[in-house]
């Protein structure tokens, strides 16, 4: 718990993590980036950590072979948990797409502060909105070990939240967002 003045309020806030997970075109990012904006309302300190951005950058040495996407996923994780050790709340956008890699990213963290949130959209909602032209390269070969195409993605079994994107609105979803982080005493 980190306590700062605000305007002479005394602000308390928790660092934490919201993982977010889901096909790629879910609306992962989007949902991190609003979240931002709204931590960023309330004078919280937020990050958004997100892959594409690490695999450009601190990741571009790895591929998309099992054994490359763990890694991934594990160095994302310990930039995360620097983050949050600063008393950063971090918004993790990453497809990580095996539950076995997300289970280790959670052992990481003291209960309660991992909240993994499964962006759910069905993959051809997903491939209707495909925002970077990916699955259509996937489709045509060009891209390998793809998610949802060549390769497989595990859905969380027993996520803290789950948000139904082909369902809700961006607005919807980030409500719902906001009201678990609130009766968790998360967001005030």
């Amino acid at each position: 718990m980190r306590s700062y003045s605000k305007g002479g309020e005394k602000v308390t806030a928790k660092s934490y993590v919201l993982w977010f997970t889901g096909l790629s075109g879910a609306g992962k990012s989007t949902l991190a980036n609003e979240m931002h904006a709204i931590y960023q309302a309330h004078g919280l300190n937020s990050y958004v950590l997100d892959g594409d951005r690490l695999r450009h950058s601190l990741n571009r040495d790895l591929g998309y072979t099992p054994k490359d996407r763990a890694e991934n996923i594990r160095r994302a994780g310990e930039v995360t948990k620097i983050l949050t050790e600063a008393g950063v709340i971090v918004l993790a956008a990453f497809i990580s797409p095996y539950k076995r890699d997300r289970e280790m990213i959670r052992q990481m963290f003291a209960a309660g502060t991992f909240i993994e949130v499964y962006v759910k959209c069905p993959l051809h909602i997903c491939e209707t909105r495909d925002p970077k032209g990916l699955y259509k390269l996937a489709r045509a070969g060009t891209i390998s070990n793809f998610t949802g195409i060549t390769s497989e993605y595990e859905a969380p079994e027993h996520p803290e939240l789950v948000v139904k994107a082909d369902r809700m609105s961006i607005p919807a979803c980030v409500d719902q967002i906001v009201a678990y982080l609130k009766q968790r005493g998360l967001l005030s």
